[in-house]
């Protein structure tokens, strides 16, 4: 036996007694459907993709104070109140920037996002000496190179969480187009605990509270740096995975490479989402590719621009977003 078989069973024993990455999650009740997916954006070929859906009004305003660090999920997060008084959940590291992109991209044809801004070259008072998650992201004093942040809605209030296979939703051209959306931007992390359903002022409205592990692979991947915001990735993978018929199939979000096998938990825990971008009706994946087809070049590059890309690297995933719109509308 050789060395490097030797030490496969070790590997295999460290990745499955391993803690997960974060905390579990605490329980939410899961909110049936229907309720409120999406609203017609009549004013979709004048939005602004910069600011996004809160506007420029509603931008994070220093200073901002430390309130407490949040350990749920994979990503260090920490919550912030700024120099109006409100409350804004931070977020550091790989998936900061893909998301800002991702809430104006979604928000632009319809669907409901959470208010997110890129906000670079900040201090955070009240910083802790080291906080549990993301310290080396953090520089003496509070100062942070860029960081998400997430308005905390004043008016709403979260009630749980939302199944994409509810069977409420089966056939809905809102879900399958929001579905074509999440494809569209590689986003392959399309667990249920990843939706929410707010309520207030007389809605409940449903959308995907996490939209951070996009714009790279297709499905997750090793090393994990490639499987969100990473050109060169995005640029090469598949978009669509089939054609039958009059469904579609696509290939985000995809099967979890087969060296996730060494974490036997976490590759079951995703191998079954593949089956939330199959058998799409061509006709609802084509309706959310000619809302997508009605923005500019401009509009779609300032959303990656909100998030901090150099103009080089925003400019070429605007060409790729537009070719893969132009795929989804010769459906």
């Amino acid at each position: 036996m050789t060395l490097k078989a030797r030490r496969l069973p070790l590997v295999l024993f460290l990745a499955i007694a391993a803690p997960a990455v974060g905390s579990t999650p605490k329980k939410e009740e899961t909110i049936r459907g229907p309720g409120l997916l999406w609203r017609e954006p009549l004013d979709l070929s004048s939005r602004n993709l910069f600011y996004g859906c809160g506007g420029r009004d509603h931008q994070p305003r220093g200073p901002y104070r430390f309130v407490k660090e949040d350990l749920e999920g994979s990503n260090p997060k920490f919550d912030v109140v700024d120099g109006d008084g409100v409350k804004w959940k931070v977020k550091l590291g790989q998936e900061a920037r893909p998301e800002t992109v991702a809430s104006r991209l979604v928000w632009s044809v319809g669907y409901f996002t959470t208010e997110d801004y890129l906000v670079r070259d900040f201090q955070v008072v009240g910083m802790p000496a080291k906080l549990k998650r993301g310290r080396k992201l953090v520089a003496p004093g509070g100062i942070i190179d860029y960081a998400r942040f997430k308005r905390t809605p004043a008016d709403e209030k979260k009630a749980g969480i939302w199944d994409w296979k509810d069977p409420a939703w089966a056939g809905n051209r809102e879900l399958d187009g929001l579905k074509t959306l999440m494809a569209l931007i590689n986003n392959w992390d399309l667990k249920d605990v990843n939706n929410a359903v707010y309520e207030g002022r007389g809605e409940r409205i449903f959308l995907v509270s996490d939209l951070g592990a996009s714009f790279g692979t297709p499905g997750r991947s090793w090393p994990t740096s490639r499987a969100k915001d990473d050109l060169e990735e995005y640029r090469r993978s598949a978009f669509i995975r089939r054609l039958h018929g009059d469904l579609v199939d696509f290939q985000s979000p995809a099967r979890p490479g087969f060296v996730m096998l060494v974490n036997p938990k976490e590759y079951l825990r995703r191998v079954h989402l593949e089956s939330i971008g199959r058998n799409i009706p061509r006709e609802h994946a084509r309706w959310i590719g000619q809302m997508l087809a009605r923005l500019s070049e401009r509009q779609i590059r300032d959303a990656f621009s909100a998030a901090g890309y150099p103009d080089g690297d925003a400019g070429e995933f605007t060409r790729i977003v537009q070719r893969r719109i132009a795929r989804l509308t010769d459906l």
